[in-house]
């Protein structure tokens, strides 16, 4: 399986231990995550700005997930019915990596709810998915 956990997601995994962190240990464990510079930049950015994580710590932070996580570059696509053209990066991250789930908490990807054959989930309810199995 392959996942690309938003930024949203990867700052709340590792800035608490809730479902997000529980997640992230679950995904690298049991799936190939899929990341891009443009998720790695927006994580770094709010782990200073708004966590305030130290810029060594979070360096330190993005270095693990480039250890972890399988790099692309995403082809910026057109994709339709997305409202927040900041999200096109994401989603493009995705499918570019073909990833079977875009695991976010950002509303305005998750009403997109599938794109092609990436489907967009919330982190509990993906959580609940893979507790089901």
């Amino acid at each position: 399986m392959r996942v690309v956990l938003d930024s949203n997601v990867l700052v709340a995994a590792f800035a608490t231990h809730g479902v997000c962190h529980d997640l992230l240990e679950h995904c690298l464990r049991n799936t190939t995550i899929i990341c891009s510079d443009f998720i790695a930049v927006e994580v770094e950015r709010i782990l200073i700005t708004k966590i305030k994580t130290s810029r060594p710590t979070a360096l330190e932070i993005i270095g693990y997930l480039k250890s972890q996580a399988e790099w692309v570059a995403p082809d910026c696509q057109d994709i339709e019915n997305l409202r927040d053209p900041n999200d096109r990066l994401v989603m493009a991250t995705a499918l570019s990596g073909n990833a079977d789930f875009l695991i976010t908490g950002d509303k305005d990807l998750l009403v997109l709810k599938q794109v092609k054959d990436t489907l967009v989930i919330l982190p509990r309810d993906f959580w609940l998915k893979c507790q089901a199995v």
